[in-house]
């Protein structure tokens, strides 16, 4: 398995004063996924999680839908001129009753940790049939529980304090428990790292759920939501247009620039009680 930190000399310089110093980086380096033994895509991520990985991003392809649709991951020698195991390179079975993806759905064979929708056909191969309907999914939050959704997840980021430098997803339960957490350098890696974990665990669908993410909330991560069957997003900054008109359709939650006890509600603020949030009429912008 590859490191996840790595340490690095730098020139430290504050005001006047500079000296040098070793500082702890994440470690970047680019995944090959196979399907099949045929190569699917290469993904730069943070080493570690990568069977989930795999699988979260097959789940949010719509390839995988269960743990029964998995037959086996394998991380593949010979990746190198001496044939060593880089873990760099792993292929994926799938059960003999699971299609290959579609090639209209392959992403380009490289794509960046930052960009997730880069290399799709387009913007409607990417708006698939979602397996779960979340619009029935019976989860209310209050306020203040959203609100202690990201301190939560920060206090579980191990990594980011030595880095500074990863993305964050967790899964919450209704009642605010942290599920599950996942860190990568690329903000749609953490989440279908997540997502791999829960099919991999049989979770999925992952009702009366939360999804929580450390960054702003793209359309992507709105269908990988939707894909893993779970009702609510919330994000610490902004969500794209795309991403709240797909919730929107989808009967999804989408909650934005969630810090202390405020918050923006794009769709799905049905699930969300007020009966002790202070409803005081805002002030009208002049």
């Amino acid at each position: 398995m590859g490191r996840v930190t790595t340490r690095e000399k730098v020139l430290r310089i504050r005001g006047a004063a500079s000296d040098d110093r070793a500082d702890t980086l994440v470690v970047e380096e680019p995944l090959e996924i196979r399907f099949g033994g045929a190569p699917l895509t290469v993904t730069m991520r943070t080493p570690g999680d990568d069977f989930d990985l795999a699988a979260g991003f097959l789940a949010g392809e719509g390839v995988l839908a269960g743990a029964e649709d998995l037959a086996s991951i394998r991380y593949c020698a010979g990746a190198t001129e001496d044939g060593s195991n880089t873990y760099n390179v792993l292929d994926v079975a799938a059960a003999p009753h699971v299609p290959p993806p579609d090639t209209s759905l392959e992403r380009n064979f490289y794509t960046s940790s930052s960009c997730g929708l880069c290399g799709k056909a387009s913007i409607d191969a990417v708006r698939m049939a979602v397996r779960w309907d979340v619009s029935g999914d019976t989860l209310e939050m209050t306020p203040e529980l959203l609100a202690g959704l990201p301190d939560r997840l920060r206090e579980a980021q191990r990594v980011f304090d030595r880095t500074g430098g990863l993305h964050a997803a967790g899964l919450f339960d209704a009642e605010g428990r942290l599920l599950c957490l996942r860190e990568d350098v690329g903000r749609h890696n953490a989440v279908d790292k997540l997502v791999g974990w829960a099919l991999r665990e049989g979770m999925l669908p992952l009702r009366n759920t939360v999804l929580m993410v450390s960054g702003r909330a793209s359309f992507e991560l709105v269908q990988k939501a939707l894909m893993a069957g779970i009702p609510a997003l919330a994000a610490v900054s902004a969500p794209s247009s795309l991403a709240v008109e797909l919730a929107r359709e989808h009967g999804l939650t989408l909650v934005g620039f969630l810090r202390g006890d405020s918050m923006n509600v794009y769709a799905g603020r049905n699930r969300i009680t007020l009966e002790t949030a202070s409803q005081t009429p805002m002030a009208a912008p002049r």
